[in-house]
């Protein structure tokens, strides 16, 4: 895999059948994983290093990731980062690290999801399930987009984002690639035009799960992307409601430019 800025991997699996990627220098753990999730209908595929991994990206179509964060090498998270920025497949991670702060690290880097160890392997399975559904249906809403809009760029108070490459382009003219969560929470806020969106909402829209009681991530995105949007004064904002969520105020149309 040539690892340029922007890149996006073709995802397709024979027979529609999902490609899942077991990454873990633990043979039993990875053996197991790849026996259990292939008794449950999923091709299975496993690589024990970062090396090993990107051969297989390499080689062909994965759908999903499923990502130690300890590997020899280059760690987890920094695999996991750099898939996330060439538009790779999604990641579920596995650590033994499970507090909420490791949690919240895992996701910021762009994991859809994160399971501490020891799991249950029907909660993988659940997750497993979560994060493919979650992402046939952004495939199948963006394909829907392309069909309506042309794949036209969201145009608003002088920026533009492009949502084929998820990037925010400034009104300075910057050019910045959002990571895929911050791409998510913003291209939902600015579909609502001026309503009122729920935490759990913008979690299952960006993660794919459930918006728990600790769950700082969505706070964390809605945190960067008000850096990133300062060059639009006061006329945009991003608006917390107390007790019910966040609200964009500034009106998005679409644009072909």
């Amino acid at each position: 895999m040539e690892r340029n800025e922007g890149q996006a991997r073709p995802c397709s699996a024979p027979a529609g059948i999902d490609t899942l990627l077991v990454v873990d220098d633990d043979d039993e753990i990875r053996e197991l994983l790849c026996e259990y999730l292939s008794e449950s209908g999923y091709r299975v595929l496993a690589a024990a290093s970062g090396g090993e991994m990107w051969q297989q990206l390499d080689e062909q179509p994965v759908h999903l990731l499923i990502l130690d964060l300890m590997l020899p090498g280059e760690d987890g998270l920094s695999l996991c980062r750099q898939v996330q920025a060439l538009n790779g497949p999604g990641v579920i991670m596995l650590s033994a690290k499970g507090t909420a702060l490791d949690r919240i690290v895992g996701l910021e880097v762009g994991a859809d999801d994160y399971l501490s160890k020891p799991f249950e392997p029907r909660e993988l399975l659940a997750r497993v399930k979560a994060v493919l559904r979650r992402a046939g249906a952004t495939r199948a809403r963006k394909q829907t987009e392309v069909i309506n809009e042309s794949t036209a760029p969201t145009c608003f108070a002088s920026y533009r984002l492009d949502h084929a490459k998820r990037m925010l382009i400034q009104p300075n003219g910057n050019a910045l690639l959002l990571p895929r969560s911050d791409y998510r929470v913003l291209a939902e806020l600015l579909t609502a035009q001026n309503r009122v969106l729920s935490r759990d909402h913008l979690t299952r829209c960006a993660f794919a799960r459930a918006h728990m009681p600790d769950d700082r991530s969505v706070d964390m995105c809605i945190s960067r992307l008000r850096q990133h949007l300062k060059q639009g004064g006061e006329r945009l904002q991003i608006l917390t409601i107390r007790n019910e969520g966040y609200l964009f105020s500034v009106a998005a149309n679409h644009a072909a430019l």
